[in-house]
Order: structure tokens, then sequence, then C-alpha cells
């Protein structure tokens, strides 16, 4: 099973936890001390929301960027799209290239 990938929502530091493992209620972000298990790191935040919040059954919590006991709580993860494993523009030409040969 994969990590997951979790980026700080003040500093964008990276935080990895094992597949299944939960984030600790109390963690901080390592790169600016930020509480990590709150509002605006958890997938479910959205300002345009009642609430602040996707999640409907969510209890209202007034303060977003502080440690809370949310049971919907789950960490935002940033999927990475890019290939970082790829040479370049040349290399995909290339890669293309072949599909015809």
């Amino acid at each position: 099973m994969a990590d997951i990938v979790l980026n700080c929502h003040r500093c964008g530091a990276q935080m990895r936890l094992q597949a299944g493992e939960k984030l600790p209620r109390r963690e901080e972000c390592s790169g600016c001390g930020v509480d990590l298990h709150c509002c605006k790191g958890c997938r479910f935040f959205d300002p345009g929301r009642n609430n602040q919040c996707a999640e409907p059954q969510a209890e209202w919590v007034t303060d977003k960027e502080t440690a809370n006991f949310c049971d919907y709580f789950e960490p935002r993860t940033v999927v990475n799209l890019v290939n970082r494993t790829s040479a370049g523009p040349d290399d995909a030409k290339k890669k293309f290239g072949d599909l015809f040969k």
C-alpha cells in the first residue's frame, strides 16, 4: 500500500503517513508549527459552504486553524500529476513518435 502525502495548509511542508495510519490530533507541522488536525487541513474544508465544511453532519468549529476533535476529519492530500521521472519535452516527443513505429 502507498504512503499518503499531505501538505501543511500554511507553509506547504510535506508529511507522510502510512496507508491506514491516522493523523494524531495534536500533530504539528515540522516547518511552521501549525496544527495539522484542523479544519484548514481537512479535505472537507470549503470556505464557500455553510459551516465552511462539505461534510453536512460536522459540528461548527469556530477556529479553523487549531486542532479539534472532529470525527469526520480526513487529511487533505495533494495528488502530484507531474511525472518527475520524465526527461522533459524531448522525451515526451520521442515516446509519442515511438507509438507509431
